[in-house]
């Protein structure tokens, strides 16, 4: 009886997702494991193709446990798990460049809401002459941010942080490491030639800083046409009654152009992307926006008004939708450019003209759900559910379900949505966002009014990135589905 009582401590019974009649047992130590297991092997996109995920994959119960022993980190764990088979060797599809885990599933959760911790710089690193020393430029601050009051803006350039040069092998500790305060090192360009200087700046990352996407809003008037410009920077759903509101000034401008500048913008909410394409081009609540395509086991389970989503004429708390119903828009995209943000071009693709300026995007077209160890709920996250998650497990992941294809069923941008007009952004004339004479901007009203000015639009220093600070949030270039799949 004791032997009895002592195995019934020692392990949990959870019912793996195809193996009702036939439920795993496995030991307290790999709570985090189980969880990844069960949930991806449910959810996961390619889990038929993940040779781990495999619905026989354990003939039995102590071959299942071997497995979640194998790798004691939750986070190798889960990327062993994610492996999928590929047929050509080397290939970088036998690990999808997306999915990730969280150890704290709040800290995820206020990331992909706009809630963060940082000190306001938003940067982009590039290397050296093409060697290991990188330099760093600063695309944006962010308002109200602890940089936002310091001696640095956009263009900028740094080299050194803490006195130490920045290499690609130890930028991640230097900028993203555990420490919140670090000095930037500054330097000059000249030319195509960077150079330090003697200039520093210290900032310190703080708790809870909330990023509004809208970042710039106006109506600029050319050749007597009125051009609403929005650069937005990110899909969050704090931000949609906004977002709707700055729609509704355009309106009442009379603004019959847009310029949607998404360039810095990797993503977020799909239900923000409906409403900001329903914004763009119209409420007709029968036009098909997207359709979702899932795994093999769930996409038979689901009915169609869940698995598609149409143009809205209201928000979620019932205000209508400011449209400016239009043909066209033009949009400015970059690699920094994905997910939620290709996932509006691609769904309004079919219905209006797309003027694609600047350069290729991302390519991320799967969308991902956050999940916890919360079985009744089939491990989808819900605020409403926090009570019902184990407490014993904070940890969340953020796997790829699934495709977003639009009205006629087009999803196939992987390699990236490709411009109408190559135009790079110039790391020697970067300009102010917003300012009519910053090259991407004036080049899309060139196109809208036909105007033709002092810029030839000449690039002296094509900014070619390796990586950028919001590759290091949450969010980083993520589509996350947020709607109710019960």
């Amino acid at each position: 009886m004791k032997k009895t009582i002592g195995l019934l401590v020692l392990f949990l019974c959870l019912s793996c997702t195809d193996k009702d009649d036939n439920a795993f047992l496995y030991p307290q130590e790999t709570t985090v494991q189980n969880f990844i297991w069960q949930g991806l092997n449910q959810w996961y996109f390619w889990q038929a193709e993940a040779k781990n995920l495999g619905d026989d994959r354990f003939a039995t119960n102590e071959d299942y446990v071997g497995y979640l022993k194998k790798y004691p980190d939750p986070e190798n764990f889960f990327y062993n798990t994610c492996h999928r088979h590929s047929n050509i060797v080397g290939s970088d599809a036998a690990i999808d460049r997306f999915s990730f885990v969280n150890s704290d599933y709040k800290t995820l959760v206020n990331q992909l809401n706009g809630i963060s911790k940082s000190n306001g710089v938003e940067f982009g690193l590039v290397r050296i002459n093409q060697g290991k020393d990188l330099y760093g430029y600063v695309k944006y601050i962010i308002p109200n941010s602890n940089a936002s009051n310091k001696a640095i803006a956009r263009g900028d350039i740094f080299t050194r942080v803490n006195g130490q040069q920045l290499t690609d092998e130890n930028y991640t500790s230097l900028l993203f490491g555990e420490n919140d305060t670090y000095t930037l090192g500054m330097a000059d360009i000249s030319g195509s030639q960077i150079s330090d200087n003697n200039k520093e700046v210290t900032l310190t990352k703080e708790v809870g800083l909330v990023e509004d996407p809208i970042f710039v809003a106006k109506t600029i008037e050319s050749n007597g046409i009125k051009i609403g410009y929005l650069m937005y920077n990110g899909f969050t759903q704090s931000f949609n009654e906004s977002l709707n509101n700055t729609f509704g000034g355009f309106k009442n401008e009379g603004v019959t152009e847009l310029i949607l500048d998404l360039r810095y913008n990797p993503g977020g909410s799909v239900y923000s992307s409906q409403l900001l394409a329903s914004m763009i081009y119209g409420t007709n609540t029968e036009d098909l926006y997207i359709r979702q395509r899932w795994n093999d086991k769930i996409q038979p389970t689901l009915k169609k008004e869940q698995l598609e989503d149409y143009f809205t004429d209201k928000t979620a708390s019932g205000t209508p939708i400011n449209s400016l119903n239009l043909s066209k828009v033009y949009v400015l995209a970059t690699n920094s450019t994905a997910s939620a943000s290709e996932l509006v071009m691609n769904g309004l693709d079919p219905y209006m003209d797309i003027v694609h300026i600047g350069t290729t995007t991302r390519g991320k077209n799967e969308f991902s759900v956050t999940m916890v160890d919360d079985r009744e709920n089939d491990y989808i996250y819900h605020k409403s559910r926090e009570g019902k998650i184990n407490p014993k497990n904070r940890w969340a992941m953020q796997p790829l379900m699934g495709r977003n294809e639009n009205s006629v069923g087009f999803s196939d941008y992987t390699s990236g949505l490709l411009p109408d007009i190559t135009l790079n952004e110039d790391l020697s004339n970067m300009g102010s966002l917003g300012d009519l004479n910053e090259p991407l901007l004036a080049r899309a009203i060139q196109e809208i009014a036909g105007t033709t000015g002092k810029w030839d639009f000449k690039v002296n220093m094509p900014i070619e990135e390796l990586t950028n600070s919001k590759m290091f949030t949450s969010l980083k270039d993520h589509m996350i589905l947020d709607k109710s799949l019960k």
